[in-house]
């Protein structure tokens, strides 16, 4: 039997390739499958220092961690106490990520916070609709900068005429993602101290 404290095998880890690149945001459940089988390794971040740890020699700090009370986020057996990590690295894998999003309707979604970006109502995927915002009819062009994620209410309202003439407000200038948006790296206040150092190199270098 596996018990775990609130978070768990449902935590956020974040997975990069052998180059320290971050790929994608993973479960805990799916980071230990990885480890397991040997095909990635822990990296542990402390104080700006990164530390490599095998699946084994993890197990071992985290028995010594949970003796010092100092494990926040756990997976546990009748037999042993395992801290879930927050970084992986795979140790054979060694693809770059891609350096550009997919123009499509879900990449868009995820850009505007999946809500319609007049008047800021969440949106699910079934019930978004796509506006230009400079109209098909005056010239306006099927890209990131002139396509936003509206509610069916306010792409009514609005025509075909410009936000201006309609007199709407767009909540956000609309533009081309970061190439790692869609991959879901946003990490949480949990996570943040250890994933920043792989996420800074990648948005300075976008």
């Amino acid at each position: 039997m596996i018990a775990s404290d609130r978070r768990g095998l449902d935590s956020e880890v974040l997975l990069l390739n052998r180059f320290y690149m971050p790929m994608q945001v993973i479960s805990a459940r799916q980071a230990f499958t990885l480890l397991c089988r040997e095909s990635a390794e822990v990296i542990d971040v402390d104080h700006g220092h990164f530390y490599n740890y095998s699946f084994e020699n993890w197990q071992e700090l985290s028995l010594l961690r949970a003796e010092e009370n100092l494990v926040t986020n756990w997976i546990h057996s009748p037999r042993q106490i395992i801290e879930v990590p927050q970084v992986l690295r795979l140790i054979d894998y060694d693809q770059i990520p891609k350096t550009t999003v997919r123009f499509n309707r879900k990449n868009l979604y995820l850009r505007d916070n999946r809500q319609c970006q007049y008047c800021g109502k969440q949106l699910n995927f079934s019930q978004m609709s796509l506006d230009h915002i400079q109209p098909r009819s005056k010239g306006g062009a099927t890209s990131w900068e002139n396509i936003v994620c509206s509610c069916t209410k306010c792409n009514t309202k609005k025509g075909c005429r410009t936000p201006k003439e309609a007199h709407m407000q767009l909540l956000s200038q609309p533009a081309k993602p970061h190439p790692f948006h869609s991959l879901n790296l946003t990490p949480s206040n949990q996570n943040l101290e250890a994933w920043l150092p792989f996420l800074k190199h990648q948005l300075e270098s976008a």
